[in-house]
C-alpha cells in the first residue's frame, strides 16, 4: 500500500472521488452529455434559421398571390412572362438572353 500513502489526502477523500466520477459521467457518458447537448443546440439554431427563411419566403409568395388575385393587370403580366400566353391577334417573339 505504499502507492496509497504517497497520494495527497484530498485524493483519498471518497466524497470528492464520487463527485468527480459523477461529473465525468454527466459530461461525457450520459444520454444528455455536454457534447450531444452542444450538437443539438447547433442543429436547433440551423433549423430555426431554415424556418425563418421559409417563413419569409412564404410571406413573399403570399403577397404575390394576393396581388395576382386582386389586380388583373399583374395577373396578365405574370401569365405573359411566365407562361408566354398571348391574345389571339398578337404575335409572340421570344428573345433569348
Amino acid at each position: 500500500m505504499p502507492l496509497l500513502e504517497k497520494l495527497p489526502s484530498w485524493l483519498k477523500n471518497k466524497y470528492l472521488l464520487t463527485t468527480a466520477g459523477f461529473v465525468v459521467w454527466l459530461l461525457f457518458f450520459d444520454d444528455r452529455d455536454l457534447i450531444t447537448n452542444i450538437r443539438h443546440q447547433q442543429e436547433l439554431k440551423a433549423l430555426e434559421q431554415s424556418r425563418d427563411h421559409y417563413v419569409s419566403e412564404i410571406n413573399t409568395i403570399q403577397k404575390e398571390l394576393d396581388q395576382l388575385k386582386n389586380d388583373p393587370a399583374i395577373l396578365e403580366k405574370y401569365a405573359r412572362e411566365k407562361y408566354r400566353m398571348k391574345k389571339d391577334n398578337e404575335d409572340l417573339f421570344v428573345v433569348p438572353e
